[in-house]
């Protein structure tokens, strides 16, 4: 699924107006669902969510809080839906195997998610959840799920691109809000911003005056993708939420972007597409770039040629903010 572009106009426009009662009326059904009693894991249970759909950044933070817990002494197990797998639709959680599942088994994410630490994916949480204590887990890390009342959370951490925030501020299908905000902020504990926009610091000051800690962090490319890419001729292409910021980080780095390609959200590559891309790559003698992310559904392709991938890693202004609720959460002192 690609986002239409009017939900991230900063007010609703005419066609956001026209879907405003569907968005109400989807709105309130996600926000009474969300109020359901959940089960308890037996664990603690951190969960990354955000507020919208589509990319935030919060598989790079559910990344960033398991290498915390993992300093903290904890043994982290991620839980992901695997959407669009196979895995997603089997009534039995599949620990994930790198070496063995393809993203089509188990998801993109999941593949990323399980090189740091365990990644159990079912679409029932809860036999996720017991799947992972009786593996040994001793923390729980949700890979989104803010919205989905199953499990009892013990930290609920919101991720907000501070470019773009909430978009027009309204639900699905008038805009990319999954529930309305003040029903979303009810049940988070913590709001982690990525990246500067005063659509993101208006989330902020509504956070902060609920008494949330807000905490700013930045996607930061890793060194040796810096060193590798800056001041190339790239053809970035990006099948992820936000293709933009991936976009506009290459621009960051000092790339040359002769063409930055979007495509939807989890998008299945195919030949075609490898082909198109092959063109280009050879009509501008430029190398081909994309995400991580990506480059793990693109393994599925036949005949692919090279790709470079740009690693990012999150960086927190605040460090200690997130290792001191991280700390709390696990009860370490």
């Amino acid at each position: 699924m690609r986002a239409p572009a009017f939900w991230w106009t900063e007010r609703p426009d005419a066609r956001a107006l026209a879907l405003s009662p569907l968005g109400k009326a989807f709105g309130t059904l996600t926000s009474r669902r969300m109020r359901r009693p959940g089960a308890r894991a037996g664990v603690p249970v951190i969960c990354i969510g955000n507020f919208v759909a589509g990319g935030a950044g919060k598989t790079p933070t559910a990344i960033a809080v398991a290498n915390i817990l993992i300093r903290l002494g904890e043994r982290p197990f991620f839980l992901s839906r695997g959407y669009g797998a196979t895995a997603q639709r089997s009534g039995t959680p599949i620990r994930v195997d790198p070496d063995t599942h393809t993203y089509r088994d188990v998801g993109d994410e999941p593949l990323l998610l399980a090189r740091v630490a365990p990644t159990i994916v079912a679409a029932d949480r809860v036999a996720a959840a017991r799947t992972a204590v009786r593996a040994g887990a001793s923390v729980i890390v949700m890979d989104d799920g803010l919205q989905n009342p199953s499990l009892v959370k013990t930290v609920a951490i919101a991720v907000v691109d501070g470019p773009s925030g909430v978009g027009n501020g309204l639900c699905i299908p008038a805009g990319p809000l999954r529930a309305p905000l003040d029903d979303q902020l009810a049940a988070t504990h913590a709001v982690l911003i990525i990246g500067s926009g005063p659509r993101g610091n208006a989330i902020a000051e509504t956070a902060r005056a609920r008494d949330l800690p807000v905490i700013e962090a930045t996607l930061e490319p890793a060194a040796a993708s810096r060193a590798r890419l800056s001041r190339q001729k790239i053809i970035a292409f990006a099948g992820i939420g936000r293709p933009e910021k991936f976009f506009e980080t290459l621009r960051g780095l000092g790339a040359n972007l002769v063409q930055a390609i979007p495509f939807p959200d989890h998008h299945r590559f195919s030949s075609g597409d490898i082909s198109t891309l092959k063109s280009a790559s050879r009509q501008f003698g430029a190398i081909l770039v994309t995400t991580e992310k990506d480059y793990v559904r693109l393994q599925a392709v036949p005949d692919l040629p090279p790709i470079d991938t740009l690693a990012v890693t999150l960086e927190t202004n605040r460090g200690t903010e997130l290792e001191k609720l991280l700390s709390v959460a696990v009860d370490r002192p």
